[in-house]
């Protein structure tokens, strides 16, 4: 039985404009959108109820609200699809990154005897706690990363931070204060104008809401009006490499 469609208004997402930052997601009550390759994506038709809520949690102006003929909204399906994606318990972000897994330890016997030395070259490392000042930071490589990244990546040291001045920070948990991602740009933007970098590194986790932190990056570089090298790596939750674009 072909299904019934309608002309109505529903959200379109321009994937070309996409960055995948996930901002989006959480803003969508009815579990519309989600990030799927690294893009927001409409799951279902009949999930959207067309009002646009979720319009102006993005950053790039990738969604917008078109007319055409799709499925009408089922607000019955959007409950249980709600429903279904609570039963996976995310944390109260509502990122289905946050989803709770658990992982079984590989290769333990071969991993038992191994010890890496540490590549820090640097300390703070929080960002709230490193000074714009700090001598270090002047024509640095930096790298900029997630906070889960070293915990997820078990060659950190070796593959990310060697030769690397390090800078942690995870704006989606400071997200009980808002203007913490604000600041966070406004800080980094000092950083790269008192310091020009001779290049920057992104390392960030693969869920939606760890995008964000290279939306911030990318806006501060740009804000302080220095051409600095940008680059960025992107981490599974298992700890695989997923892109890396290092230069």
């Amino acid at each position: 039985m072909a299904k019934i469609k309608i002309k109505r208004n529903i959200v379109h997402i321009d994937a070309e404009k996409c960055n995948g930052c996930g901002l989006c997601v959480p803003a969508c009550a009815e579990g519309a959108i989600q990030i799927i390759d690294g893009k927001a994506r409409l799951v279902g038709d009949r999930y959207c109820d067309g009002l646009g809520a979720c319009l102006g949690e993005c950053p790039k102006g990738a969604i917008s609200i078109e007319e055409k003929e799709v499925e009408p909204f089922d607000e019955e399906s959007a409950k249980k699809h709600i429903g279904e994606m609570k039963h996976k318990e995310p944390l109260p972000c509502g990122c289905q990154g946050t989803m709770v897994q658990f992982f079984e330890s590989k290769d333990k016997e071969a991993i038992k005897n191994i010890k890496i030395p540490s590549e820090l070259i640097s300390w703070p490392i929080q960002l709230k706690l490193v000074p714009p000042v700090a001598p270090f930071l002047k024509h640095s490589n930096l790298l900029i990363a997630a906070d889960c990244v070293p915990f997820a990546y078990a060659n950190f040291h070796r593959d990310l931070l060697k030769g690397r001045v390090l800078i942690i920070c995870c704006p989606k948990l400071d997200e009980v204060q808002p203007q913490d991602a604000e600041f966070y740009q406004s800080k980094l933007t000092e950083i790269f104008k008192l310091n020009a970098p001779k290049s920057v590194l992104v390392a960030h986790m693969e869920v939606p809401c760890c995008f964000g932190l290279v939306s911030i990056v990318k806006n501060a570089i740009k804000s302080s009006g220095q051409n600095i090298p940008f680059s960025e790596v992107t981490l599974g939750i298992k700890g695989e490499m997923m892109q890396r674009e290092v230069k």
